[in-house]
């Protein structure tokens, strides 16, 4: 794929519409049972499974303002590990990545905002992907693997791996346990596989902001 220079940043609009989604998770969240269900169910986190995940999730709540003011620090982080999709290679799950942090982003081709905040998502792999670290961007279009495909061709998506959920599943699970509201949706999750944190609604992920996200979910 070809690299192309980004012209502009998320819209001002946009980013308070993240901004509301974010207001509206929080409130919701209160209401949902911490329960994992549907694609990939898993159970709950035992007493130390997600231990450190809770250190690391009170680190990043001032750090949500700016361009990430709607991300929403996970106040119990459970594990997440077996949300199921697949890579170019065949069927895969978070699983695999034991070991990173991964920042899962779920988006589609008909979906706007998504496809504004794609290039930042790119963008924020390029600089800071590494064997500790990846942008997992999940596509949900139906059909086949082509639309998307050639949707990323086309705005130059460079350091983004192909991921993608024909079904619908993991956004569907994440539906039932208050995390996704609609797209984008995205999910910040350590090297265990625990939850640190989501949020409803496009960022700016290039941001100064977003990257100080990433950093403190990535130090110890």
């Amino acid at each position: 794929m070809t690299k192309k220079s980004r012209k502009s940043p998320i819209s001002a609009r946009l980013v308070l519409i993240a901004l509301v989604a974010g207001l509206i998770a929080g409130a919701v969240a209160v209401y949902v049972k911490n329960t994992f269900t549907g694609n990939g169910a898993g159970e709950l986190a035992t007493a130390g499974q997600c231990e450190m995940a809770v250190e690391t999730a009170a680190k990043l709540k001032p750090l949500s303002k700016g361009e990430v003011a709607a991300f929403i620090p996970a106040e119990e982080p459970r594990p997440m590990q077996n949300l199921a999709f697949n890579s170019d290679a065949g069927e895969t799950s978070l699983s695999a990545f034991k070991g990173k942090t991964v920042l899962m982003n779920l988006w589609a081709t008909w979906c706007v905002p998504c496809r504004e905040e794609m290039p930042a998502l790119d963008e924020l792999e390029a600089e800071m992907g590494s064997d500790g670290f990846e942008v997992v961007a999940v596509n949900i279009d139906t059909g086949s693997d082509e639309k998307p495909k050639k949707f990323l061709d086309e705005i130059g998506i460079s350091s983004l791996a192909f991921y993608r959920d024909g079904t619908m599943g993991v956004f569907n699970t994440l539906k039932k346990d208050g995390l996704a509201f609609g797209l984008p949706s995205t999910l910040l999750i350590d090297e265990n596989g625990c939850l640190l944190g989501s949020m409803n609604g496009p960022a700016e992920w290039a941001s100064d902001d977003a990257k100080a996200l990433v950093r403190a979910s990535l130090a110890r």
